[in-house]
């Protein structure tokens, strides 16, 4: 009996110090709170931007290691009451960026730093040095899609079959990418006021593309989004689950 009962305790003693041995997933490695955007948007289509080379870096950015994009389950299910609404209006929702790695914002941050790299210069931002985009915050130590529940994109028309026009590009560093510029977006009123633009001549859009930045930021605030006063793309959960957590799994299918 007592060799028995020695037996069991060695046993019980050995699982013990193998549970022990394995390595704690840190907080910010768990991706189980995530899902796949186009699981929780079937609708959506996707153009990852920092997979790709067509980006202001102009290589596929650290951390994405798959043309997906991944969401949190609580922005991802808002999101899918946005798509719903656009859908009945002949819209799709197409994303450049969901979630995004704190591997990817450094490859940000290095990128910066190095000045003598402007190669995309001539289409993110012309009117800028680069030495300013950190005291301008066009590149941040921490970015908001970090938290999982922040997403940059814009409007897919079903009937034209082509992204609709919203009179400037994705990661256009400037002005003219405020969803202030020639117009008010607290009250969707299009005013032509292009005052802010730096370009001779200054850069224009029209009361059409204005009115179609509208009618995404009108969606997106309808169901639980905040927008960014300088990119008229960029959208947060106001309810984000994790307002202190930033993630470090990669972009990957789940």
């Amino acid at each position: 009996m007592k060799r028995r009962n020695f037996s069991k305790l060695a046993v019980v003693f050995l699982l013990f110090a193998s549970c022990a041995q394995k390595p704690v997933e840190s907080p910010e490695n768990d991706s189980s709170a995530f899902v796949s955007l186009t699981d929780a948007v079937p609708d959506a289509i996707l153009e990852i931007r920092y997979y790709g080379t067509y980006n202001f870096v102009g290589a596929r950015i650290d951390g994405y290691e798959q043309p997906t994009a991944l969401i949190t389950r609580e922005a991802g299910a808002a999101l899918r009451a946005v798509s719903d609404e656009l859908v009945a209006k002949g819209y799709r929702l197409k994303i450049y960026d969901a979630y995004r790695p704190q591997k990817g914002v450094d490859h940000f941050v290095r990128w910066a730093e190095d000045l003598s790299d402007t190669r995309m210069k001539p289409y993110f931002y012309p009117d800028l040095d680069k030495s300013v985009l950190f005291d301008q915050e066009y590149i941040m130590l921490k970015s908001g899609h970090t938290r999982g529940s922040t997403v940059d994109l814009t409007l897919f028309d079903m009937t034209t079959e082509k992204e609709v026009d919203m009179g400037g590009t994705f990661d256009w560093f400037g002005p003219e990418s405020h969803p202030d510029f020639c117009g008010n977006p607290e009250t969707g009123e299009y005013t032509g006021d292009n005052s802010k633009s730096p370009s001779v001549p200054k850069r224009s859009i029209t009361p059409e593309q204005f009115e179609n930045r509208m009618i995404l930021r009108r969606a997106m605030l309808s169901h639980g989004f905040k927008p960014l006063d300088t990119e008229w793309w960029h959208f947060t959960l106001a309810d984000e689950p994790f307002p202190d957590t930033y993630f470090t799994f990669p972009v990957r299918e789940l």
